[in-house]
């Protein structure tokens, strides 16, 4: 069983019918596995997990048919129940480290918080842990951050601190939403080889939202693409990018510089992608795909299995007769 059940997830902002932020969405994330989820500013990826964190405020409104942690039914539980689990078993890394810790409380006051709420620790055990946490993320002066507060720190160091609180409880899925995004370039990849090595020496399963496949290549297993708030394919790191069978998929991979092979410009695809007001009637890639048919622009394709993967597109690229 998948640590990580998502079916048919939706999440609308305004009235139950509203036009969804997220769509239909299916996805899965077994144990120790890293995940990465990517698609252009907008495309679901962030409120997709800020659904699962239960972090949707009114008037957002979210449904699904399954949306289960670790055996948990996450649209079930609330109050004391979800913070047993978000928080412990579940947790996440923000895009903004300066605006993720609490600007009135120091460092170590705000990991040794999460060891009071989830594990039960308490005065110099849960200070000690505190510091072991810092050492573990790579602080340097660890002892000496413990009473720092966080306008005190660089954005590298904050985002250490963020990452020594969301593994504090030992998570089974740490979730990073774009986790180097608000980071200088030098200390990005910093912060990736600790979330891997973390990953890796601690066994847990890792989802990934990023914008860089450069990123995702490195360091994911499998991969879920997202556009205008659906999944439109998902499969394994190496057969996706080596042989992609949606063509969004296919355009985000030949606007990678690497890819131009030497052209004087990136490859593109014209138009934008649709809003609230303009959704196409059929497959919401239609009026930008240069694969488009009629029957494209009249009905929307379902997210169908393959051998390699899923794929939501009435004429998939690189398949022939791969049916799952």
């Amino acid at each position: 069983m998948s640590l990580l059940d998502i079916r048919n997830l939706s999440v609308r902002f305004g009235a139950a019918d509203a036009i969804p932020v997220v769509d239909g969405l299916d996805l899965s994330v077994d144990e120790g596995e890293v995940l990465a989820i990517v698609g252009e500013s907008g495309s679901g990826k962030s409120v997709t997990m800020m659904a699962l964190m239960g972090l949707i405020d009114a008037p957002g409104i979210v449904r699904a048919d399954s949306l289960r942690f670790d055996g948990h039914d996450m649209l079930a539980l609330k109050g004391r129940q979800r913070r047993q689990v978000v928080g412990k078993d579940l947790a996440m890394v923000f895009q903004d480290p300066m605006t993720a810790l609490n600007p009135s409380y120091t460092v170590g006051f705000q990991i040794e918080e999460v060891l009071r709420q989830h594990l039960g620790l308490k005065g110099k055990a849960a200070r000690a842990r505190a510091l072991q946490l810092l050492e573990r993320v790579e602080i340097p002066a660890a002892a000496s951050r413990l009473d720092a507060y966080p306008h005190q720190l660089s954005g590298g160091m904050s985002q250490r601190v963020a990452i020594a609180m969301a593994i504090a409880a030992e998570p089974k899925l740490l979730i990073a939403d774009e986790p180097t995004t608000a980071l200088d370039v030098t200390i990005q990849a910093q912060i990736m080889d600790l979330l891997l090595d973390l990953q890796r020496s601690e066994g847990m399963g890792l989802v990934l939202i990023t914008h860089d496949l450069a990123v995702v290549a490195e360091t994911a297993q499998r991969v879920c693409v997202m556009y205008a708030g659906q999944a439109v394919e998902i499969g394994s790191v190496p057969a996706l990018f080596d042989a992609p069978t949606h063509p969004y998929t296919e355009a985000l991979l030949k606007a990678v510089p690497e890819h131009s092979l030497g052209a004087e410009r990136l490859a593109t695809l014209p138009g934008i992608v649709p809003g609230r007001y303009d959704r196409p009637a059929g497959c919401l890639l239609s009026p930008r795909c240069p694969y488009a048919q009629p029957h494209c622009r009249e009905q929307r394709p379902a997210l169908e299995a393959h051998v390699r993967g899923a794929v939501r597109c009435f004429y998939p690229l690189n398949l022939t007769a791969e049916v799952a």
